[in-house]
Order: structure tokens, then sequence, then C-alpha cells
């Protein structure tokens, strides 16, 4: 089906200074296929997709410059050849070839050593000599028959290994197209032209094009929506035949439409040769054309299980209520992102956006440290995968160096530990469904935080070693302590010298989110803020009631570990949980949150029970009552704990046969 859409930007940017400019750089998506346009009245129409080579041809044969221009190809495998079909390479080749074995012999004469001296005279440099000869000498036909030259180099940065450490070859190679670039002549009417194709502008050295204004650099994206619903209407038969875009007038064609259109949108980001493939999965297949959209993740992660919605099916539970138990005294936090998750796993996630390829939740957490914030990420991935191990957890402190972002996306080619990959990139390779926790990341290095821009945002990631990464299926959460506390720095030297809580226990939580919030929005770029949108997920510090919970689970703990390992049974009175419970309230324990109680736990219970049981020698079976006694925890252990040898005197009533008893402080 023929339709209207409008043309790329790059082929307009090309079409615009074709013949003002001498050289073109061409980076970006240079190895795909692109729609060509052709006028039908006022308006542009598809004719088909091709080659780079091919709609350049067109564009510079077309219009005012059509038969104006001979075409001249080069690359590094194959050296001059005529791909386009133009049949002129060869008598180009031929012309300047003369002419610069002429000129070298001129040289020769003069000096006895070239053009330029040392070079090896490699195959490469004679290359380019002869692409510098077709810019710059003017051959020897009346004006009116002279063709402009369009040099098309493919590949043109696998020239060279390094454009930072380059031998003389390469070197020369560089300058004679850069003089070629200054000095290149016109034709009958238009300047002869020098494309460059390359996979990045910095493959090639910038001495090259920087401060060139005879060089437009051209940038050429991934196909943007027009272009791939274009692609896919003219291509895949099981809707180009239907008409479904003009047909909608039944439920069949309307399911078919929403199907289509759900397709081109999760293509988002994807080339045209990866569509064709996805066509070539799908025919096949016996997935039902309604279905088509299972063809993308099953192109993205080689396989159609959506183990999202297994997780729906067995999500029989109340939510809310099992991270509750888990997770005390964030009731404000819980509540907002079980929202979250609830509109994941039905895959709502994003639809506001025009991307359909983000992440399935993103959240941010940030507030007091001890308050829950890593804990109730692994209690959201039991719920889900039943599985703690489907978590996949990086702490940021070890990412703070310069490029640490290597040792997540992988090393670029060339360096140390490019054959490994990321860690990121490669974990999600492994479980595309799975949750991310990225520990305190503010401690990461300040830039670490750019290059999660493209995940938040399009759902993927290109990793060193040039493998597109999918993170459509992964739940991401990132943890924060910025906003609770500020560096204190002294006052002559400037050096930090300790740190003071900008929110105390005790303050209301509007205040500590209205806080957090804005510490948050002020330490992190706003690219990185809208991206997050409104997921910034606030902590509390935790209250009396939760402390007393946390406290009284940790005791339960210990207790239990001990009657597994050493078959003693221990009672707490309520005295003595009291006790407990006070000293968890006090301020230096509340600052730390859960692991503030963690700490007055092993240090005022934990400990001194370890060592009455050790001084007591207590046997199994034994039974030890922990009770209350002047502000101090006493324990007392039943006469079934008493050491074979103290027997006898238990038994004849001697003083010493007294049950043993410790005090403590606590």
């Amino acid at each position: 089906m023929e339709r209207s859409v409008w043309i790329p930007k790059w082929q307009k940017e090309l079409t615009s200074f074709k013949g003002i400019k001498s050289t073109f750089i061409i980076e970006g998506n240079i190895s795909d296929e692109y729609p060509l346009f052709k006028k039908e009245g006022e308006d542009y129409k598809i004719d088909d997709f091709y080659s780079l080579g091919k709609v350049i041809e067109h564009i510079f044969n077309t219009g005012e410059t059509e038969n104006y221009y001979d075409f001249l190809c080069c690359d590094p495998i194959f050296g001059f050849s005529d791909p386009l079909s133009t049949n002129t390479t060869r008598d180009i080749v031929s012309l300047y070839k003369d002419k610069t074995s002429k000129k070298q012999e001129e040289m020769d004469k003069i000096n006895g050593k070239g053009l330029v001296e040392n070079h090896s005279g490699k195959k490469m440099v004679y290359h380019s000599e002869i692409i510098r000869s077709s810019m710059t000498e003017v051959p020897n036909k009346p004006t009116e028959e002279r063709k402009s030259i369009l040099n098309i180099i493919s590949f043109a940065s696998r020239f060279l290994d390094s454009p930072n450490q380059m031998n003389i070859d390469e070197t020369t190679f560089f300058l004679n197209l850069l003089y070629a670039s200054h000095e290149a002549k016109k034709g009958n009417k238009f300047k002869n032209t020098m494309i460059l194709v390359v996979n990045k502008l910095n493959d090639i050295p910038a001495w090259f094009y920087y401060n060139n204004p005879n060089v437009r650099i051209i940038t050429i994206p991934n196909p943007d929506r027009n272009t791939r619903e274009a692609y896919i209407d003219k291509i895949y038969e099981v809707f180009s035949s239907s008409d479904v875009s003009l047909r909608q007038d039944n439920a069949a064609d309307n399911e078919i439409l929403k199907a289509k259109t759900k397709f081109i949108d999760l293509t988002e980001g994807m080339k045209i040769k990866e569509l064709d493939e996805m066509r070539r999965l799908y025919e096949k297949s016996d997935i039902a054309i309604e279905d088509i959209s299972d063809v993308v993740a099953i192109y993205k992660y080689g396989f159609e299980d959506n183990r999202w919605a297994q997780v729906r099916s067995k999500l029989t539970e109340d939510m809310e209520k099992i991270i509750k138990e888990r997770v005390k005294g964030q009731k404000d936090a819980i509540e907002k992102i079980v929202q979250i998750i609830k509109r994941a796993v039905v895959g709502l996630s994003g639809l506001q956006h025009s991307s359909n390829a983000k992440p399935r939740g993103i959240m941010f957490l940030a507030g007091p440290t001890g308050t829950g914030k890593t804990e109730i990420v692994k209690a959201v991935t039991q719920l889900l995968f039943e599985d703690e191990k489907a978590l996949i957890r990086f702490d940021m402190s070890e990412y703070a160096a310069e490029h640490a972002d290597q040792k997540l996306f992988g090393a670029p080619p060339g360096y140390v530990g490019y054959d490994n990959g990321g860690q990121l990139t490669n974990a999600v390779k492994n479980n595309p469904f799975s949750v991310l926790l990225f520990d305190e990341i503010e401690k990461a290095h300040p830039n670490l935080m750019d290059k999660f821009l493209q995940i938040l945002e399009d759902g993927r990631m290109t990793d060193g070693q040039g493998n597109t990464v999918y993170f459509t299926e992964t739940l991401m959460f990132f943890t924060s302590n910025v906003g609770i506390s500020r560096e204190i720095k002294d006052p002559h030297t400037g050096e930090v010298i300790g740190r003071e809580n900008i929110v105390e226990p005790g303050e209301p939580y509007k205040d500590i989110r209205e806080k957090v919030e804005k510490a948050v929005k002020t330490h992190y770029k706003p690219e990185v803020i809208n991206r997050i949108g409104e997921n910034i997920i606030v902590f509390n510090y935790i209250d009396p009631t939760a402390s007393e919970e946390i406290a009284k689970k940790q005791i339960e703990v210990i207790n239990k570990g001990i009657l597994k390992n050493n078959k003693i049974t221990v009672h707490v009175g309520q005295d003595a949980l009291n006790l407990i419970f006070e000293k968890c309230l006090q301020d230096e324990a509340r600052k730390n949150g859960g692991r503030g109680i963690g700490n007055v736990i092993e240090k005022d219970y934990l400990n001194t029970l370890a060592e009455f049981i050790y001084d007591s020698n207590c046997l199994p079976d034994s039974e030890i009552t922990v009770s209350a006694h002047n502000d101090k925890l006493t324990f007392n252990v039943s006469r079934t704990s008493v050491l074979p040898e103290k027997s006898a005197a238990l038994e004849s009533g001697s003083p010493e046969s007294g049950v043993p008893t410790s005090e403590t402080g606590g």
C-alpha cells in the first residue's frame, strides 16, 4: 500500500548541501536499509527500501543534479569497486591512476622520495592519492562534458586502527583526503564531493573535520515511527494484503489494526533489517496475527515465555499485606510501591509515553538509613518470582571510579575486559525477567547516572561489544540516602570533619518527604529526574510501634536460632522486652533505623545471652528465662543445664547446688 510520509531529516540535509559542500561524514545507523522517495505531484511516495549507497546515488542523481555526477566507490576491503553498478568507476580510476602515476614520477625526479616522505606506499595510500586527484584535478574535457565526481568511501574508519595513534600510512591517507576536501574543483556545474561513511565520528582523526568549513557531519538515526510503519505496510503481507488501515468496519479488522499499532510501538529503536528478520521469524511461527507483538519478545530474548503473565496468575494474595509483614513502619512507601508493581504486572507502565519499551517499573527509594529500602526490594522479588535470586543487586560504592561504567556496560574494543562484557548487561541478557537493585546510587561516579538515561527512556542499552540488551521486562530500583545528612567542613581548611542530619526522628513525615525530594532533585540532573517521574518514594524514620515490632522479631529469630543450634529454649519476659524496647527508641538508635535496632539487640541482648550460656556451661534441653531488674537484664537457667560433675552436689543439697544466675547492665 502506498503512503505519504515525511522524508527523513538526514536525507533532506544531504539533498540541501549536495553540490555545495565538498565533504560529508555520515555516521550512525549506516548498515541498515532506508526508504527511497520519488515525487508524485506535490507529494513524495516511498519507492522501496535500499542500501545507503543506493540512496546516496539517488539523491545525487535526481533533481537539478541529475546526470551531473559520476560515482567513484572505495572501501578498505576491495579498494575501488562498482557496487552501485554505474559502470563509470573503472574509467574514473584509470583516468586518475594515470594522472597520479605521472605526478609521482615528476616528484620522484625532483626529490627522489615521492609525494609524502617515509610512507610505505601501501595500496591504501595509493587509493587516497587517486581520490585526491579525482577531487582536485580538472579533466581535459570541454566544460559542458565535465561531470562532477562523487567519491563514496565506505568503512572509512577502518582505514586506521586508532585515530589517536596513527602511523605514517594512515596519516598520509587522511592528509590526502583533507587536501581534497579543501581543494575540490567543480565539474560542469557542481563541486566534486567526497562522502566518508563511518560508524562514529570519533573513529576518524578530529583534525580532519575540526574547523573544516567544507565538512558537513550527518547522523543517521534508527528509523522513526513513520519509517517503521511504512516498511511494515510494504513488507508485512499479513497487514498490507488485508488493508486493515483502510477497512475498520468489523471487529476482526480492528483487532488486527490494534496488533499492528502495538507492534510498531514495540519496535521503537529497532532497525529496518531487524524488522525484516522479525518478519521471517513470524512467518515460520504459528503465532496468530493478533499476537504478532509476541515476535518482538522472541526476537529480543530468544523465547516466548512471559514470566510477568505467570506472575499475574499467581498473585492471588494481598501484596500490601505480605510486604508489611516483612517491612515495618513504612505504610506510605509500601502503598506507592504496590501501586507501581500492579501497573508493572499488568503491563501498563509507560503507556503515556511514545515508547512502550520502558522498563516494567522504575522506583527511586530515598530516606534514612536502615528503614527498609533494600529489604523491601528483596520482599518484592520474593513475592513476584518466589526466589530472591531473581534480584540482581549492585553495590554502587564499587563504581565510584571515573570509568566505572565499563564494569557495568562493558569495555569498548581494545580495552582490558572487553571480552568479558558488562556485569549489568551480561546479567540482564542471561535473565531478562528480573529485579535490578542499584544500592546507594549516590556513591557511584556522578557521570554514571547519565549512562542509565537510555535504559530509563528506551529500555535498551548497547554494551561494549555492540550487542543490544533489552531492559523492557525488568523492574528497576535505585536506593539513596541523599537529603538525610550533610557534610560538616572545617571553616579554616575546608576539610570534611563529620556529618550532621538534615532531618531528625520525630519530624512529621510530610516535612521529611519534602526535604528529601528536594535534595534528590537538586543532586541529580533534570533529565534523570524527568525519567524517574513521580516514582521517588521517601521512607520515614521507624516509629515506636514499628521499632518494637522489629526488635521483637529480631529477638525471636535469635531465640529460634539458639533452639535449633544448641537445643536451648529461651523465654523473654515482658519486663525484659520493655527494657530492650526503651533502648531501641533512643535517638541514636532511631537515627540508624533497623540497623540501629539491630545494634542494640546485639549489644544488650545477644552478646550478654551468649556470654551467660558459655559461662554457665548450659547443656541441651536447658531453659533460660530473661527478666529485667534495676534497668538490667538477668538470666536464669533451669537445673537441667548443670554439668554432670555437679549433679552429686545438687542432690546432696549443698549450698553450691544453686541454679546459675547472671545479671547484666545490657
